[in-house]
């Protein structure tokens, strides 16, 4: 056999093909059809690993675009811990008197910074009260509040402002009453306290207050109003409980009024009526 012959169709050369041995060659059958090329060579294994990489990148990417609405997904995050809230003015939990009250208003404070700002507080509320607004009533109660050495030119003081004239002026007669009928109404409301100074026999309190004074009545000229101010007082331990040695007062601090509508001189009347007051304590 010539080595011409010797093509087997897309089979590579055995190495014992060739090299004269004198072994008898054996001739593969012919196939039909054209001869086949070389085998296809196998891929690289890191082409397969880049393959495999990129087929899961895309898988990755499509599923992601399946998941996704047009708002984006907030990251996971954990709750923070609350700041501590500011301190405002707050109840100490004692309780503020330790005896009834008299005259009504509440007496028998704690000998401390706090109790000052208790009868600070209450002591406000008192002398913007309508029992400041007739003689007797004011003698009695002056009695309980003041300090004895105090007593007599506090009483005087008070006498000439609450003058007929001053009382006329806020539509009352000389007996305290509405001139024009109605109810009238004088309250303080402490919105907060705080003790400027304090030592064991004597201390001076700031009270803020909102009040309403005024006449609830349709025909009056002096309808009930509001305003702000400060009760400044200084406060001597006395007789066990703290009594007023001086007092002034000075105007605001003094918010923005709201939007809120005004009510008629019958809610006013009916508010006061059925609205009891507070017994205040820091």
């Amino acid at each position: 056999m010539s080595t011409g012959d010797d093509h087997r169709y897309g089979v590579p050369p055995l190495p014992d093909d060739y090299g004269g041995t004198g072994q008898t060659r054996t001739r593969l059958p012919d196939r039909a059809g054209p001869p086949r090329g070389p085998a296809p060579r196998r891929p690289s294994r890191g082409l397969v690993v880049i393959g495999a990489v990129v087929a899961l990148l895309i898988a990755a990417i499509a599923f992601a675009n399946q998941n996704t609405d047009d708002s984006p997904s907030p990251p996971h995050t954990t709750t923070p811990a609350k700041a501590p809230a500011p301190a405002p003015t707050t109840p100490t939990g004692t309780k503020p008197t330790q005896t009834p009250s008299q005259s009504g208003v509440p007496a028998g404070y704690p000998h401390t910074q706090d109790g000052a700002q208790s009868a600070g507080a209450n002591y406000a509320v008192a002398l913007a009260s309508e029992a400041m607004l007739t003689k007797d009533d004011r003698e009695k109660l002056l009695a309980q509040l003041l300090v004895t050495d105090q007593l007599a030119p506090l009483e005087e003081r008070f006498d000439s402002v609450y003058s007929a004239d001053f009382l006329a002026k806020i539509g009352l007669d000389p007996k305290g009453s509405p001139v024009d009928g109605g109810t009238y109404v004088s309250r303080a409301m402490p919105v907060g306290t705080k003790a400027t100074a304090y030592a064991d026999t004597e201390a001076k309190v700031e009270v803020w207050c909102a009040s309403l004074s005024g006449t609830a009545s349709k025909s009056t000229t002096h309808p009930v109003t509001t305003a702000w101010y400060t009760t400044v007082l200084t406060l001597r331990w006395e007789r066990g409980d703290w009594r007023i040695a001086a007092f002034t007062q000075k105007d605001g601090p003094t918010p923005v009024n709201g939007d809120g509508t005004v009510s008629t001189s019958e809610e006013i009347e009916k508010a006061v009526e059925e609205y009891g007051g507070f017994t205040y304590a820091r």
